[in-house]
This record gives C-alpha cells, structure tokens and sequence, in this order.
C-alpha cells in the first residue's frame, strides 16, 4: 500500500487526490495546507496522518486547539520538515502557485515519486528541478491534463522520434471575445469555466490563456522539447486532453471525460492501471470535436509565455511572479481583466534576465517581480 503525502490538501486538486487515496486505500501520511484549518482537521480525521502542516501562523495555532495528535508543523519551514520526516513514497504537490517551488525541491529529494500539480514549479525553476531529481532517482509524473495526456501518449514510443507537441486548450470562457469585449469582463464572469471546476487562480489563468502559456513552459521541462515543437490548439469540448505527433507524422491523441480524478490516479499508479467509478466518455454521445488556432492578440499571456520561455533565464519566474500578482489584483477589483497582461509586460520589460544558477536566485527574482507588478 502506498504512502502518500498530499501538499495542499483542501484545494480542488488535494481534495481529487483524497478521493483517489480513499478508493484506492493508499494511506495517506502526511498532509498540508495553507489556512484552511477546519478543512485540514477533518481530512486528519478521517485519514489520521501522522505529520501535519500549516504554512499560515495563525491557523496553525487555531488547528493545535482541535486536539489532533501527531506531528505538527508550521510555515515554509515546517512543510520542508514534513517531507523530510513522513517518508512518503509518493508526494502529491498540489500548492498554488510559485509558493511550491521549495517543497518540489525538498520532495524529489525524499521521496521515490513526485505527483506534480504544482506548474509554476517548473516555469519559475525547471532548469534546477530536473537535474535535482534525476540526481536523486525521483520520478516526476505530471498530473495537469495537458502533461499527463503527452506522458501517456509517450508510453512505448522513443522519445528520440517525437516531432510535435500539440496542448489542447479550452479556449476558457472568452473564446471568440474580441480585445475591445475583454475590457468589460468582470471576475464573476472570468471565474466560470465551461468545462472545469477548478482554484480561482487558475481558473482566471484558464480565462486569460496564460494558463496554458504556463503549460507550453512546463512542457519543455517536463519533455525536453523546444518552443517551437509545441504547439496550442484551441479545442472547446476538452475532449482531447493533449496530442504528440511522431517523425512518421502519425498523431497519437489521448482522450477522456475531463474529470482531473483520472490524471491524478494515473500519476499515483503509473505505469499501472486501476479501475475506477468514474464517468466514462461515450463516443456516441459527444458529437464533433473542433480544433482552432489561439487568438495570440486578444489573448496576449500566451504570447508573452513564449517569449519569456524563449529568453530563458530568470525570465519565466518573473513572468509567473508578476502575473500571479496581477490576478490577486484582478481579483480584488484593482485592474481591469486586460490590465492582467498589461503588469505583466511592464514587468518583464523592465527585467534584465540572468541565468537561473539557483534556488536564491530564483526567489530573489520572484521577489523583485511582485514588487514591480505593484510600481515598486
């Protein structure tokens, strides 16, 4: 039986990744959250982990008053401490946004799989993550539905011959807006996705197509491919998760309901198989499938995602620095939806880009970035 530790348990994909814990009986040993600690006790209650974690301060206090026994930890410090110490064989790193870049770095260090949710990981730090977990004989199974769906079409084929890959994207709520429509989103209409429930931030990353601008990053990491073999197709039904085309011109496509579940117990299970209670696609039932190119100039951060990608260095982080404060501001009403791209862009304009030599260098950069997104 499996041990698992599961990094930001109470969000969308951590609660997913529970339910594939519960119907699988893997044991869950080591949980984590950010603030929501009424949400963690429960989990503790029905999974008593043995090593729990909460990066805020406060709400670790109000957890110790539930009278949950084992192993607590607190802050940034306390969640590296929990890798350490739980000995998990598969960590689930499911923390939002760039705050999950150190945990990625202590898990493939201790432990034999790393389930990675966690994107801005590898867009803010790929270029040490990969070699870090190669030194030390880490698996990293992607688990977004993008990355999972080019790893399983990848099965039994040489990497040597993989000409093209091709991310499938929504297209979000806004397809076919024009730049002049975008000006009047609100963020009650940016956080409806049409065919997924997930975090509000990236659900307004979905909305903005930086989202998958933050996959095409992630993919060169993850496949060692260069930008200009990857590729995003707009394809509103989500149907096709993902596609790889081969030097024979063959394409293999990988399809499914889009249900995360599924994603998150292949990357537990890898390379086996488990069946499930999920909905199942029914081919006779989801009529056509339709593919479009991206509108790059109404949706500029997909755009922008290349060229950060393709400038390298410390580029990406600030780019995923600065538009992960760009969304808080959209979301409390400080910017306009269009205003999202444009902090990015001042941004990144205003950076010199260095070489990314380590993890100091990495936070220093983001730390710079969320201070100019905000005119400092």
């Amino acid at each position: 039986m499996a041990r698992v530790c599961i990094l930001g348990a109470t969000g969308s994909i951590g609660k997913q990744t529970l339910q594939v814990c519960r119907d699988a009986g893997y044991d869950v040993v080591a949980v984590s959250a950010n603030t929501n600690h009424a949400g963690l006790y429960e989990i503790c209650r029905e999974f008593n982990p043995g090593h729990v974690a909460l990066f805020d301060s406060g709400s670790f206090e109000k957890f110790l008053k539930y009278g949950f026994k084992g192993n607590h930890y607190k802050g940034m410090e306390g969640v590296l401490e929990l890798i350490q110490n739980c000995r998990a064989d598969i960590i689930v790193n499911s923390i939002v946004g760039s705050a999950g870049i150190l945990p990625t770095m202590e898990a493939v260090k201790n432990s034999k799989r790393l389930a990675l949710a966690n994107k801005e990981t590898l867009v803010s730090a790929g270029e040490l993550v990969m070699p870090a977990a190669a030194g030390n004989n880490c698996e990293i199974v992607p688990v977004d539905s993008e990355h999972s769906a080019i790893f399983q079409c990848l099965q039994g084929n040489k990497k040597s011959q993989l000409k093209k890959i091709i991310l499938t994207a929504s297209g979000g709520p806004f397809r076919g807006y024009s730049i002049e429509s975008l000006e009047t989103v609100t963020k009650e209409m940016a956080l409806k996705h049409p065919n997924w429930v997930m975090g509000s931030k990236i659900t307004i990353d979905s909305a903005t197509m930086m989202n998958k601008g933050l996959e095409v990053i992630e993919a060169r990491w993850l496949f060692g491919i260069d930008y200009d073999r990857i590729k995003v197709v707009v394809h509103p039904q989500s149907i096709i998760h993902s596609m790889v085309e081969f030097a024979d011109n063959s394409i293999i496509a990988q399809m499914g309901a889009p249900d995360m579940r599924v994603p998150i117990q292949y990357a537990m299970t890898y390379p086996d198989r488990l069946g499930n209670n999920f909905k199942s696609l029914d081919v006779y039932k989801m009529g056509s499938l339709s593919f479009e190119r991206p509108d790059l100039e109404a949706f500029r951060c997909l755009g922008i995602a290349y060229e950060a990608g393709r400038t390298g260095g410390t580029m990406p982080c600030v780019m995923n620095a600065a538009n992960e404060e760009a969304v808080k501001m959209f979301l409390m009403g400080r910017i306009k939806f269009t205003g999202i791209s444009e902090v990015i862009e001042n941004v990144m304009e205003k950076h010199m880009a260095r070489t990314a030599d380590s993890i100091e260098t990495i936070i220093e950069c983001d730390r710079e970035a969320r201070k100019a997104a905000h005119g400092g």
